[in-house]
């Protein structure tokens, strides 16, 4: 497991780089596509590779409670399980149990909650996390972390960077696998001098050692806690000055940060990794992505368009369907409608994060971000609200 940083871009903090797994390599920066249950909403694994996809999600919340990790274990792991033979990221469920579950109460031990599926109580500590994580297989494995809603007072976010720390500890102490990774995540809210404590002393996790006299390293760092009805030009701020306390060897994730000026923004502030359900949830209720704008598939002007989403777009779906037929196939709740919007919608995200690699390459990655966002601005870029 090893990150190499390849270039970094001489007009912003954009950097190029590539991950070595134990399950193959990827390039970053990278988008990958969210998968939480064991399958990418709509796609067959063929059709994500056939797409671009390098690396994908799992939820470590959900495969634990249905069908359980010990079964995905028994079964080979979560990569046989789901017939995906490339690298694998899995959360450690901290942020699904805070959403989804019907109570939760938080302890040093972990947080324990009912299932949002049949009630039933579970302790969630930092120790399981690992221990499910690594029963899944995955390529890299995130800390239990605690996620504050937005907006949360101070005080009580400087309270539970405490928690969040310890737990990163046990989390770092209790990893067995030597053939996977572990990452970090920065909490902290929306106060940029609590990001830049969270960070250093996660960072000083490291030089302590544990109880067999190691020290241990997270091979990676993620931000986590935003996107989560922040306004985005403050989650831009809060990037931008955790940035430098980062370590410049290994990988940053801004987790579920997913639409597309946020993330060609934040690439440009040293963002390596992003997942988001955007473009699956999205291409689930007619919104599709386009270089000027987004299209809500089921308003009446496309009843008679032969066009199709994106004359531009080289996607299976553009090159075959009218945007008449995908209003149809919406309109009618067909499953087709959900493959094929997913199909542009995934190689739109995918085939920009493409673009912006290739602009790294060429040491133009300000250009990239220009000639992005004024095609955004000039074309027929308007959001309707479905």
């Amino acid at each position: 497991m090893a990150f190499t940083l390849l270039q970094k871009d001489p007009g912003t903090r954009a950097r190029l780089g590539r991950y070595e797994t134990a399950h193959g390599a990827f390039e970053t920066p990278v988008f990958m596509p969210v998968g939480t249950q064991a399958t990418v909403k709509a796609m067959r694994p063929e059709e994500l590779k056939q797409l671009g996809a390098s690396i994908i999600l799992g939820n470590t919340y959900h495969l634990f409670l249905r069908p359980g990790h010990r079964v995905i274990a028994e079964l080979g792991g979560l990569h046989r399980f789901m017939n995906w033979d490339g690298p694998i990221l899995t959360d450690s469920g901290g942020y699904q149990v805070f959403s989804l579950a019907k109570m939760c109460k938080l302890s040093e031990a972990g947080v324990r909650f009912q299932s949002h599926l049949d009630g039933a109580t579970h302790l969630l500590s930092p120790e399981l996390a690992i221990e499910i994580q690594e029963a899944l297989g995955s390529d890299i494995m995130m800390v239990l972390d605690e996620c504050l809603p937005y907006p949360s007072e101070r005080k009580a976010v400087a309270s539970s960077l405490g928690l969040t720390v310890d737990w990163a500890r046990r989390c770092l102490e209790s990893k067995r696998r030597e053939n996977n990774s572990l990452f970090a995540i920065v909490q902290g809210g929306v106060y940029p001098e609590l990001r830049v404590e969270c960070a250093e002393r996660l960072l000083e996790l490291e030089s302590r050692p544990d109880a067999q006299g190691l020290r241990r390293r997270f091979d990676g760092i993620a931000v986590g806690g935003l996107s989560v009805g922040e306004p985005m030009p403050l989650a831009y701020d809060i990037v931008g000055s955790l940035e430098p306390k980062l370590p410049e060897d290994r990988p940053r994730y801004l987790m579920g940060v997913g639409m597309p000026e946020d993330i060609v923004t934040c690439i440009g502030l040293g963002i390596d990794m992003f997942d988001c359900v955007v473009p699956t949830r999205s291409a689930r209720h007619g919104l599709l992505f386009t270089p000027r704008g987004r299209l809500y598939i089921k308003r009446a002007e496309f009843l008679r368009d032969p066009r199709p989403i994106d004359e531009s777009c080289t996607c299976y779906t553009c090159k075959n369907y009218s945007r008449a037929y995908l209003r149809h196939l919406s309109l009618s709740k067909e499953v087709l409608s959900a493959v094929l919007n997913t199909i542009h919608n995934l190689h739109y995200f995918l085939n920009l994060l493409t673009q912006a690699r290739l602009a790294l390459r060429a040491g133009d990655y300000v250009g990239f971000q220009r000639d992005f966002f004024n095609e955004l601005q000039t074309g027929e870029a308007r959001v309707p609200q479905p």
